[in-house]
């Protein structure tokens, strides 16, 4: 009898292993501190964005997540060197769609890896309009007395851009395309400096990300022209559709990655958990005041956004000259 219940007892706690195992193996990660690699300058309003989802992330997954700053080469450097990290999972990217999709449309020898194969999409995280401003005291006082300004003064109205192939910079492009105003795009190392030239009156706009402009346009110190989409703060500021335009300028939207062929335990404990830190209300209280929405979205929707971007930005970028 002895015998008999010792040997039922074995075959019960074998049955209860396969469902275990997960479990067991969900426990093995993350097995410490996670990197957060943040390819924007420090001080941006992404950049603060990612280090309140970090700190969510963070409980969520009961470990440090760590933010290192990358920038340069509108978000290429960063991207490049999370997609190229050792593949544990324990190197994120706080991915920016000026990386993803604009520069390897406009500069793809600059890029050199697949976002869609070379990094996992892990959930969208956020989104932005971009904006175009320029200075409170300027001479127009709307979009369509801007351009007539930039047209009187051929090559002389200075646009600041994050940086070269940011959105931004695409951005200028689609207005001059749309309207011949002739505007010059000036790349910046970041949204900050961009900021700070046209504070200092050394260039007469810029289109950044809103939640870089909010502050100055809340105290009269910049005035917006157009901006990407509506956003309600800012309800006064019209889209380029709204003013006759057959295009919008384009947004921005950030997401979180990890370098491709990390374990599955990895992606089983950290895509639930970006969900949970995006879907965040406190976090996104927070956030509303920068100008940034938290918009969450699954692994599989992000992916195809890039594609389905990278065909738009593609097909944008030739209609206005900018690749043959």
């Amino acid at each position: 009898m002895i015998r008999i219940r010792f040997a039922l007892c074995v075959l019960a706690a074998a049955s209860l292993l396969p469902l275990a195992a997960p479990v067991a193996l969900a426990q093995n990660f993350p097995k410490g501190p996670i990197t957060l690699v943040i390819p924007l300058a420090p001080g941006d309003a992404a950049d603060i964005g990612a280090r309140v989802l970090a700190e969510e992330l963070g409980a969520a997954l009961k470990v440090p997540i760590v933010p290192v700053n990358r920038p340069g080469a509108a978000g290429v450097i960063g991207a490049n060197s999370v997609a190229k990290a050792l593949k544990d999972g324990h190197t994120l990217l706080f991915g920016v769609n000026a990386s993803l999709t604009y520069r390897r449309v406009l500069d793809p020898q600059t890029v050199a890896y697949d976002p869609t194969k070379d990094l996992t999409s892990l959930g969208m995280a956020m989104r932005t309009p971009s904006v175009l401003v320029v200075a409170g005291d300027a001479p127009f006082k709307d979009f369509r007395g801007l351009i007539e300004h930039a047209k009187n003064n051929p090559g002389k109205v200075r646009i600041g851009t994050a940086g070269s192939g940011s959105v931004g910079d695409f951005c200028v492009e689609i207005i001059n395309s749309l309207t011949g105003a002739g505007l010059v795009s000036v790349p910046f190392k970041g949204a900050a400096p961009a900021v700070a030239a046209l504070r200092g009156g050394h260039i007469e706009g810029v289109v950044l990300a809103l939640g870089a402009l909010s502050a100055h346009l809340r105290s009269g110190a910049m005035r917006g022209m157009v901006i990407s989409t509506r956003f309600p703060e800012f309800s006064g500021i019209p889209t380029l559709a709204e003013l006759g335009y057959p295009q919008n300028l384009l947004g921005i939207w950030l997401a979180f990655f990890a370098p491709a062929g990390i374990p599955a335990e990895a992606t089983r404990a950290l895509v639930p958990a970006v969900e949970k830190a995006v879907k965040n209300p406190a976090a996104a209280e927070r956030l509303a005041k920068l100008g940034i929405v938290l918009s969450y979205a699954p692994p599989a929707d992000v992916v195809a956004e890039i594609r389905e971007e990278h065909r738009t930005v593609e097909a944008l970028a030739r209609k206005t000259g900018l690749i043959k």
